[in-house]
């Protein structure tokens, strides 16, 4: 019966909010930063200064003896993307114990949508490399949303958007950077040195054990997680693959006593690191690329690049809204009847801002070359496209009231007056994941 349906895209728990809140409040100026950093790589490198802009991006340096005498490019895309991955991994564990994924039931529409924003943006870069006779090796490049990016959008469109949409998009990201962390370890790896490989698992068993033991103190984690990320990569595999492996086992539950679980304090204390330096640094020098008319004509003439093009932007939008209707079709989910399904295809066109991941998984498939060139460019033209299609802003008007009914306080007791009024979206704790307030 449709009264026994549980709503989709509905008010949130006011616990599950808080935490959102505060995890997208970072992700939104993060995302800005990243949106000057990427504007900025673009200026500084077709301007007369480009050679400068190349020398830095190409000037090695770093430990030779331990495998590690890099770019400062690579240092970017390999070390500090790795920040990244750590904070990823850590919001897909709280995801996994106290958010939408915790259970089958909560976790079956945003993971269906998620799966199907990665599959349809693949096959339709594989028709149109396939039909072209182009390079199948870019496949996974338009499979990632770009959370950040996308919340900055949000952010210079002055959208009021609903917490429960923005919980959705968070949820969709976290499902894409696990999907994208996979197809890196399995498929972007090359001359695998076991010993090492040994090395960095041992080293993740012993941060396991540390953290089990309950053993505190950056003395500990610090030095051990660098050698991690230094094992992983002389290894073989991805870096950023050992970031979201320590994030994964960081204790998202609070013992007895603590104020916040060890995920959370990590969190609080990385995430503005992520966002605002790691990623805008790796945007810096990812992002430079020619934006001369042969270059932009390369675009939507080469088969990869239009492949990648029409991946984020027909592909993303088509599976993430095909991928959510028929899964809330298939299921009890009934949608919020505040909302429309238009609003679930306005938000499907935003995750078609792929930067971060895209950029990277696009280094790896294409190392240097035109091709690599023009596969970053398509990625940048692709998610100012999403970002111009994006339809969010002609239901402002409809956001605005729903986001001011959620946050009406009238009593003044900081807790929002429609929790008080909804008994069944209350809940006895504004701190169940322990992040700090």
């Amino acid at each position: 019966m449709a009264g026994t349906r549980s709503p989709f895209l509905g008010l949130l728990p006011l616990p599950e909010r808080q935490a959102i809140t505060r995890a997208l409040r970072t992700e939104t100026v993060g995302g800005l930063v990243l949106l000057a950093a990427a504007l900025a790589a673009l200026i500084w490198a077709n301007s007369p200064w480009s050679a400068a802009y190349a020398s830095v991006r190409d000037f090695h340096f770093g430990i030779p003896a331990l495998g590690l005498d890099l770019s400062v490019g690579h240092w970017t895309a390999d070390g500090l993307l790795a920040v990244f991955f750590l904070v990823a991994g850590i919001e897909l564990k709280r995801e996994l114990v106290v958010g939408e994924l915790r259970t089958p039931a909560t976790a079956a529409l945003p993971v269906i949508a998620a799966l199907c924003g990665m599959a349809v943006p693949a096959a339709l870069y594989l028709a149109t490399v396939t039909a072209d006779g182009g390079s199948r090796a870019g496949w996974a490049v338009p499979m990632a949303t770009d959370i950040a990016f996308a919340l900055a959008v949000l952010a210079v469109l002055s959208t009021h958007l609903p917490s429960a949409l923005r919980a959705f998009l968070l949820t969709l990201a976290v499902v894409d950077d696990l999907g994208a962390i996979l197809i890196i370890a399995v498929f972007f790896t090359s001359d695998l040195n076991l010993w090492a490989l040994a090395g960095a698992v041992a080293g993740l068993i012993l941060f396991y054990l540390l953290q089990r033991l309950r053993v505190r103190g950056w003395w500990w984690y610090v030095p051990l997680g660098l050698a991690i990320w230094a094992l992983m990569y002389n290894g073989g595999v991805h870096a950023t693959v050992a970031g979201v492996a320590m994030g994964l086992i960081l204790r998202t539950t609070r013992d007895k006593g603590e104020e916040v679980s060890p995920a959370s304090r990590v969190a609080h204390l990385v995430h503005p690191l992520s966002a605002g330096i790691a990623v805008p640094l790796f945007a810096l020098f990812a992002a430079g690329v020619s934006i001369s008319g042969p270059a932009l004509g390369a675009v939507f003439t080469s088969p990869e690049p239009l492949g990648v093009v029409i991946g984020l932007v027909v592909g993303k939008t088509v599976g993430i809204f095909a991928g959510t209707y028929l899964a809330a079709r298939f299921t009890r989910a009934q949608l919020n009847p505040d909302l429309a399904w238009a609003d679930v295809l306005g938000l499907s066109a935003l995750a078609g801002i792929g930067f971060t991941v895209a950029l990277l998984i696009g280094e790896l498939a294409f190392p240097g070359g035109q091709s690599a060139e023009h596969v970053k460019a398509a990625v940048l033209v692709a998610s100012l496209i999403a970002a111009v299609l994006v339809l969010l802003r002609r239901r402002n008007t409809v956001y605005r009231r729903l986001y001011e009914a959620e946050n009406l306080d009238a009593d003044n007791d900081g807790i929002p007056d429609i929790y008080q009024h909804t008994p069944a979206a209350e809940t006895p704790s504004a701190r169940r994941d322990g992040q700090p307030t």
